[in-house]
């Protein structure tokens, strides 16, 4: 079963003075294991300026995709532990990839990072391009059992989105057509284009193009419906309760990182998701700030990790 995690609220961390007064040991490269313009990298972005106004250096955003987000992942995992390399952690790189692509990684997505804070958390849902006959739930998957089946692309083999097709699939009685993109704003902009007729992604990426009307939403992957989106159903009502999923992505050091770096970090990161610009991004977008910092952040994905292998395992995903 696709379990669904909840960010807990936290009290505020504030970094030690003497700490925060020292200059930070260089510029940072936050590494976004993804294509531009997808759910992490949106709110990457928004929180690297915030970030290196706190910590008096520069923050920049390198994304390097590939492998169901282990590339970008493995990168950081050995980079030096000076503060000066961050992950944008997500759960498809930790608790997916760390059962996927087990023989293929060099590194534990618990021993080998110091997980600093969650930032998002956001359900996933699925999409059909308007100018298809597809209304429902019921009519995709009415045509995903037709003869050709129907495309379905998400952000990569092994992603979550991949997972939650899966499973569609095996309960719902078809074959899952998958279409793997090496990111999910790739996969949405061809749905909407018309290329591939369905995708799932997250609500913080896809937000904007419900509203927009190029996408049509046909469920979300909550328990209950979204407050700011009532009209569209949820898997669970739709006869389908085991597809529950909630996305998160949070920013992780290499472990070994200093103590005193990672709590500036974990200081400078809570004052940047409350920035009101970010905030209001958040809020347009229907997203969940994290909440999680530094052991009650690696305590979750050390969590995460466990709850996801045996869905890892039952799904047959295998690593293309």
């Amino acid at each position: 079963m696709i379990a669904r995690r909840r960010l807990l609220a936290l009290p505020a961390l504030i970094a030690a003075p003497a700490i925060a007064q020292q200059p930070y040991p260089g510029p940072v490269r936050l590494i976004v294991p993804f294509a531009t313009g997808g759910t992490t990298d949106i709110i990457a972005r928004l929180i690297a300026d915030e970030m290196g106004r706190r910590l008096g250096t520069t923050v920049i955003v390198e994304n390097r995709p590939g492998a169901g987000a282990t590339l970008g992942t493995g990168l950081v995992a050995r980079a030096a532990p000076d503060g000066t390399t961050l992950l944008i952690s997500t759960i498809s790189g930790m608790a997916v990839g760390n059962t996927l692509y087990r023989d293929r990684i060099q590194w534990d997505a618990d021993r080998d990072f110091a997980h600093i804070a969650t930032i998002l958390g956001t359900p996933y849902l699925l999409l059909a391009n308007p100018q298809t006959p597809l209304r429902t739930l019921a009519d995709f998957i009415a045509a995903a059992k037709r003869p050709n089946g129907i495309p379905y692309a998400t952000s990569g083999i092994g992603s979550v989105p991949h997972l939650v097709g899966l499973r569609l699939a095996q309960v719902a009685g078809f074959e899952l057509q998958h279409i793997p993109y090496r990111g999910g704003a790739q996969a949405a902009t061809d749905a909407i284009a018309g290329v591939v007729p369905s995708v799932m992604d997250s609500l913080t990426a896809a937000s904007t193009h419900i509203r927009a009307g190029t996408l049509r939403a046909l469920a979300f992957t909550t328990r209950e419906r979204i407050a700011d989106f009532p009209d569209i159903p949820t898997f669970v009502e739709s006869g389908f309760p085991d597809i529950i999923a909630d996305g998160w992505a949070g920013i992780a050091a290499p472990a070994g990182t200093p103590r005193a770096l990672q709590e500036r970090l974990a200081a400078a990161i809570r004052d940047a998701m409350a920035a009101p610009q970010v905030a209001r991004r958040y809020a347009e977008t229907a997203t969940l700030p994290g909440r999680l910092f530094l052991d009650d952040a690696q305590a979750f994905v050390r969590a995460e990790i466990a709850a996801w292998a045996p869905v890892v395992r039952a799904s047959g995903a295998t690593p293309g």
